[in-house]
């Protein structure tokens, strides 16, 4: 097995038996679960809501997905569409996944914390739970990643949701190979190894013993 994919396996399992692992209460027995996702093309490129659900599906779950994710867009724009609203209140998910832009300056921080709480009252009242997913900001910008896993962070657990902490597994993978695989030509966009990566991490985070 590549030594990168050892690490990264590594990795995980470390982060996930550290004291910041979300811990799931959903009934154990349930073997099929459905997804909002609800982002930009951080979510979309590669598919990361199709490579989730395969990745579920090796662990004997079977996932089924809805997307929401335009180039450029918050997760105020997509509250300010309205669509989004309309999806959570129908009852049909078990999770809805929110995700922006890296988010490491003060106003990308009180986005995730303020319309995060809206996010979070409309899925307690419909029954859903709510997930971040951390992102990462691009190679250009990689000095802001503490403050991107930062303000992830403090907007999961102030609005009471679900840490999907995939930029902080980025990090520690890229500073522990100085691999910069995960980020695709563009230096912000994730290639597929990335999306694979981020893919692993949703799933260990919603479903992992």
């Amino acid at each position: 097995m590549n030594k990168f994919i050892i690490l990264f396996f590594t990795l995980i399992t470390i982060h996930f038996s550290s004291e910041n692992k979300q811990k799931i209460d959903a009934n154990t027995s349930k073997k099929e679960f459905n997804i909002l996702f609800v982002g930009n093309s951080l979510t979309y490129t590669n598919d990361l809501p199709a490579l989730v659900k395969k990745t579920a599906k090796l662990k004997g779950i079977e996932v089924e997905t809805t997307m929401i994710a335009f180039p450029n867009y918050a997760i105020t724009d997509h509250w300010s569409d309205g669509k989004v609203q309309k999806l959570i209140k129908s009852k049909k998910y078990d999770f809805v996944i929110i995700q922006q832009g890296p988010s490491s300056q003060n106003n990308g921080r009180k986005m995730l914390i303020d319309y995060g709480k809206k996010y979070s009252r409309l899925s307690k009242l419909n029954k859903t739970k709510l997930c971040y997913f951390m992102v990462w900001p691009s190679i250009d910008n990689y000095h802001t990643f503490d403050g991107v896993i930062n303000n992830y962070k403090d907007a999961a657990s102030i609005n009471n949701s679900i840490l999907l902490p995939v930029g902080e597994i980025w990090k520690a993978y890229i500073e522990s190979t100085n691999n910069f695989e995960y980020y695709s030509s563009d230096g912000f966009h994730p290639s597929l190894s990335g999306s694979q990566a981020a893919a692993t991490v949703i799933v260990e985070s919603l479903f992992g013993k």
